[in-house]
């Protein structure tokens, strides 16, 4: 897995040949973390995400990730810089030098726009969402599904361009299920993998004779849609009060009677978020009528704050 990376004095890494000196915590969850390192051969800033790896399963999946990454040269998907698996006595870890990017996640933007008690104008929401789309059809067009597509695991750079990121719970778009069994090993995976309140329905209950397809993510895309749009996603508070997604999510969704947004952004968003995945757009189908919506008269689909 890429060239060994060691422990250097003085706070530095290194990597492929080149030192990386240490900064700072970014980012810290259950099963890695993310530190800001500089390059001191570029004076560069990267992302140095670490996975922690306690069996063969742990370090197989770290591979996976590193695969996942390797498939894409996009400028709506982060790029892997270099990567190496490192020993750490009896157990590893999986390190993946990525781009750092300065503008941090959509989720960070939407709650710092909600603590001034403002909104996102529709014709950002627009722009950032034909991104994420781009990026989608990208994953989508190679026969994977991104499966956790969340405001958290999209980057937002200085020109407001987003970008994909943490690709460990891609998998391949189409999977066939032809007995129980097969329906339970689907569903627990996508407890485990998939983050609960953007979670597909059909994910929820997996039916013993079914196929799940990238559709998924166009659940989840309504989803982020949604938390850019209301600054919250539509299942998050359900999920915070420990009441039932699970249940939730077999309704239509409620769009808010408060809501400075256009006809035509809500019935993008219903479309998303139809509970029958065999009903819900491709992501082709959306970035054409995304496309329509940022052609229309700026009056038409912005909104007054």
């Amino acid at each position: 897995m890429g060239q060994a990376l060691c422990v250097c004095s003085r706070g530095t890494v290194s990597l492929g040949g080149a030192r990386y000196l240490l900064l700072q915590r970014l980012a810290e969850g259950g099963f890695s973390y993310v530190d800001l390192v500089e390059g001191l051969r570029d004076g560069r800033f990267y992302a140095l995400k670490r996975i922690l790896c306690h069996d063969k399963e742990d370090r197989q999946a770290a591979l996976r990730e590193v695969e996942m990454h390797n498939l894409f040269q996009h400028p709506n998907i982060l790029r892997l810089e270099a990567h190496c698996l490192v020993e750490k006595g009896a157990k590893h870890e999986a390190w993946l030098l990525l781009p750092y990017v300065k503008g941090g996640t959509l989720w960070s933007e939407v709650e710092a726009l909600r603590e001034k008690g403002s909104f996102m104008p529709e014709q950002r929401i627009l722009l950032i969402l034909h991104g994420i789309c781009s990026g989608l059809q990208a994953i989508h067009s190679k026969g994977y599904a991104h499966r956790d597509l969340k405001p958290t695991n999209v980057l937002l750079d200085e020109d407001d361009q987003p970008i994909l990121m943490d690709l460990g719970s891609m998998n391949r778009a189409r999977m066939e299920v032809t007995n129980s069994r097969e329906a339970m090993a689907v569903q627990d995976w996508a407890a485990q993998r998939c983050t609960i309140s953007y979670r597909a329905p059909e994910l929820f209950t997996v039916p013993s004779q079914c196929v799940i397809d990238e559709r998924t993510d166009i659940w989840s895309l309504g989803c982020v849609l949604y938390c850019m749009m209301f600054g919250e996603g539509p299942y998050d508070a359900i999920f915070q009060k420990g009441d039932s997604v699970a249940l939730a999510v077999q309704n239509p969704i409620t769009i808010p009677t408060t809501s400075r947004y256009s006809a035509a952004l809500h019935r993008l968003l219903s479309s998303m978020m139809t509970v029958n995945p065999q009903e819900r757009p491709n992501i082709e189908d959306i970035l054409q009528q995304l496309e329509g919506l940022q052609a229309m008269p700026a009056g038409q689909v912005t909104t007054s704050i």
